[in-house]
């Protein structure tokens, strides 16, 4: 797929790993409808500044994902906006700290509604709206993480939630072909948690086989990787340094 002109609504997109994926994909060429959540209205404003001094529109969306209402009405935005849909990348994450035991049933009910729900409910309705194209088709690209593949016991619901959208993935990729293309991320060291300290930082980035951390970018050139190639369906790409190996 050729990016330049399409439309792509990039969720969790005003910070973080969201905030390079949008940008490169405005690099390609590409509007972009910026969801946000609770990011504060300076830092959306910037992010919105940085996209469109690339050349390209950008429009911002803000809504609770935990709600499924505010799903729908997201993507039903972008479209009003754009009058139509190409790429959804599902990026909003949140990642609470739990063990299993700890886990109450707000926190499962939170956690699964942001990470497996709400990308459940975008897919639905982005892919309804991507089969209106002319012709037919789109791309739908889940940022999974490592508690997809291996249980995290301090962060329970999360990594479950997690191996949800990889499954997500997967049944998406053989239910919606041949017209949209599915496909995932599991990003690694790529960004520093807030409260982490470096040292913690550098000793996990140094226990990878490449030895160093990646970055957002990293990232957000996978992303666009595969909303180009036309033949890649179900993929699962590992930005880590091969982390997923040790």
């Amino acid at each position: 797929m050729e990016l330049a002109g399409k439309v792509a609504l990039v969720t969790g997109a005003a910070q973080r790993v969201g905030k390079a994926i949008a940008l490169e994909l405005a690099r390609h060429g590409a509007h972009i409808a910026l969801h946000y959540g609770t990011s504060p209205p300076d830092v959306v404003d910037q992010t919105l500044h940085e996209i469109e001094a690339l050349g390209v529109q950008a429009f911002p969306v803000r809504a609770d994902l935990s709600d499924p209402e505010y799903c729908k009405l997201t993507v039903a935005a972008t479209n009003t906006f754009y009058g139509r849909l190409d790429i959804l990348v599902n990026s909003a994450s949140n990642f609470q700290r739990r063990r299993l035991l700890e886990v109450s049933l707000e926190d499962w009910n939170t956690t699964l509604a942001i990470n497996l729900t709400a990308p459940f409910l975008l897919t639905q309705s982005a892919a309804t709206l991507m089969q209106h194209n002319d012709p037919p088709g789109g791309v739908i690209i889940n940022i999974c993480d490592q508690g997809a593949l291996a249980p995290w016991p301090d962060f329970a619901a999360h990594g479950i939630s997690k191996a949800g959208l990889l499954a997500l993935t997967q049944l998406s990729a053989v239910s919606l072909a041949p017209h949209i293309r599915t496909n995932a991320i599991i990003p690694g060291l790529v960004l520093k948690p807030e409260s982490m300290p470096d040292s913690r930082w550098q000793a996990l980035a140094a226990a990878t086989p490449l030895q160093h951390p990646g970055s957002a970018e990293d990232v957000a050139r996978a992303v666009a990787y595969l909303a180009r190639e036309p033949y890649l369906n179900g993929a699962v790409i590992n930005v880590d340094g091969g982390e997923y190996l040790t």
